[in-house]
């Protein structure tokens, strides 16, 4: 005999709530509804090398190691010797890091240690631990472990700044070739800025407004009067122009950005 219409809906409606409880619980993995734990808040920090374990053995970090997350899953460093790039998964608490590629620089016995050591630490699935300023990252089974603490961003005055690069609106080239070997700037706590822009040295008082960003240099430059290659000659040339006239400036921890009102500038890095 068949059924009421009413029945048949009172059934299809049980059906379909138990299917979508299945669903859900598939979903969930262990079917307690839980979110998981948030993601490591990783992209964009930088952070300084103190010491990684393998099997044991506890190898404290030369000066210069360091990891930094760059926010496009990527983390890229040193391992105070050669630079290193990863691709990074971040997953709640775990950190997977893909096979790290390294750079092949020689380098001396200690050295070369500590980065065997770390390169056979920094891979594969992670357990981060952050507290504070202090990050861990360990193994499941604790046979490897790399101990991270946050670098603070490089202040403006009293950093060598390596020139690297010339902006253009939204593009930033490198510098011409043959260029930049020696192009630097210091801007020191004496209210001077002081360094190289291509060809000859110079110095020259300098005015900084913090809370704007901007940069002034003020009065003529004093300069030494070498004559050198064209390439060399036509970045200074371009530099002082640049500086002539008010500047904003952009820190990104490592890395300093001058730019004048029409888009124009220069990139720098710690030197």
């Amino acid at each position: 005999m068949p059924k009421p219409r009413s029945t048949l809906a009172a059934t299809a409606v049980v059906l379909l709530a138990s299917l979508t409880a299945l669903t859900a619980c598939g979903q969930g993995g262990s079917g307690g509804g839980s979110a998981g734990d948030p993601d490591l808040p990783l992209a964009g920090t930088h952070w300084t090398v103190g010491a990684v374990t393998v099997d044991g053995g506890r190898s404290t970090a030369p000066d210069g190691a360091r990891v930094d997350f760059t926010g496009k899953g990527r983390a890229q460093g040193s391992t105070g010797c050669n630079g290193f790039g990863a691709d990074v998964d971040v997953s709640g608490s775990t950190v997977t890091v893909s096979p790290v590629e390294a750079t092949e620089i020689g380098c001396p016995g200690d050295r070369q240690r500590f980065e065997t050591a770390f390169l056979a630490a920094f891979t594969g699935p992670l357990k981060g631990t952050l507290k504070g300023g202090a990050l861990t990252l360990a193994s499941a089974d604790g046979t490897k472990r790399v101990e991270l603490t946050a670098e603070p961003s490089t202040p403006l005055r009293g950093t060598t700044w390596r020139i690297d690069g010339l902006v253009s609106g939204d593009t930033t080239s490198s510098l011409p070739a043959g260029s930049g070997q020696k192009a630097r700037l210091v801007i020191g706590a004496d209210g001077r800025i002081t360094g190289n822009l291509g060809c000859n040295d110079f110095s020259a008082a300098v005015r900084i407004d913090e809370a704007a960003r901007t940069l002034v240099v003020e009065g003529p430059a004093a300069t030494t009067r070498m004559i050198c290659t064209g390439p060399q000659m036509d970045l200074e040339t371009k530099l002082y122009e640049l500086l002539d006239g008010p500047l904003s400036y952009r820190l990104d921890h490592r890395a300093l950005t001058l730019t004048d009102r029409a888009g124009e500038g220069l990139t720098a890095r710690v030197g």
